[in-house]
C-alpha cells in the first residue's frame, strides 16, 4: 500500500486559484512547491514538475479518494427539508461517491491502455484524490413517505488531485478544478441516487478523460 502526506499540500494548492499570479510571474516563479501552472488545460488550475518526465508512466495507482462537504451542508440540508439527513447518510454518500469516483478512473484508464496496479514501479505512476467542497443538492435518503425532489443542478464538487512518482515519493504535480453537475437555469428534474450516481459518474469521467489526454500527449511526445 502507498501512503503519502500531500494531501494538504494539495488542499494549500487552491490558494493558487484565490490568488493568482500575473503573466509575467507566472513565466519567472514556480509554485511554492517548485510545481509550475500549465495553460490551456481545460481544468481551472493545473500544475507540474516542469523537471519530470511523464512519458515513463504506463502504469497507475490510485489511493482512496478523500471526501468532504462543503461547510455547514448536512445542517442546511436539514433547515430547508422536511425529511432529516443523518451522519450514517452522510457517511454513505462518502463512501459511494469515493466508490464512483475510483471505478470511473480504472474504466477510463484501462481503456485507454493503462493498466491501474496497487504496487510501486517504475513506470507507476501515483494519484492522490480528494473530493472537497461536495455539495449534493438533493441526497436521496431512507423516509417513511415517498417523496420525489425537483432541482435544476445535481451538486458541485471541487477535485484536487496530486500525483506522485511511486519509486522516489516525489510530487510531480497538482489539478484543482471544480465541477457542478447538470447545472440548467429554470429547467428541473427529478433527483434521486440513481441520477446523483449518473450524475457523478459523468462529471468524474471528465476528470479522468483530463488525465488520460495528458498521460496519451506526453508519451506520444516522447515516442516521436
Amino acid at each position: 500500500m502507498f501512503k503519502y502526506t500531500g494531501l494538504w499540500a494539495g488542499l494549500l494548492g487552491l490558494l493558487f486559484i484565490a490568488f493568482p499570479a500575473t503573466a509575467e510571474e507566472e513565466e519567472t516563479i514556480p509554485g511554492w512547491d517548485g510545481l509550475v501552472a500549465l495553460e490551456e488545460t481545460g481544468l481551472h488550475a493545473v500544475y507540474v514538475d516542469p523537471a519530470a518526465d511523464f512519458s515513463v508512466f504506463r502504469r497507475v495507482a490510485i489511493l482512496d479518494p478523500d471526501v468532504a462537504f462543503r461547510s455547514n451542508w448536512l445542517r442546511d440540508q436539514n433547515r430547508s427539508r422536511s425529511r432529516n439527513v443523518r451522519a450514517s447518510d452522510v457517511e454513505r454518500i462518502k463512501g459511494d461517491v469515493a466508490d464512483i469516483f475510483k471505478n470511473v478512473f480504472i474504466e477510463r484508464l484501462e481503456a485507454a491502455g493503462y493498466e491501474v496496479v496497487n504496487y510501486a514501479g517504475e513506470d507507476v505512476l501515483v494519484l492522490l484524490p480528494a473530493i472537497v467542497d461536495l455539495d449534493v443538492a438533493a441526497p436521496d435518503v431512507r423516509t417513511s413517505a415517498r417523496q420525489r425532489t425537483y432541482t435544476s443542478s445535481a451538486g458541485a464538487a471541487t477535485l484536487v488531485l496530486e500525483v506522485f512518482d511511486s519509486i522516489t515519493g516525489d510530487l510531480i504535480g497538482r489539478a484543482v478544478d471544480r465541477r457542478a453537475a447538470r447545472g440548467v437555469t429554470g429547467f428541473q428534474t427529478v433527483a434521486n441516487r440513481v441520477t446523483n450516481r449518473a450524475d457523478a459518474r459523468r462529471e468524474f469521467g471528465v476528470w479522468a478523460d483530463k488525465l488520460v489526454e495528458f498521460l496519451d500527449e506526453h508519451y506520444v511526445e516522447a515516442a516521436e
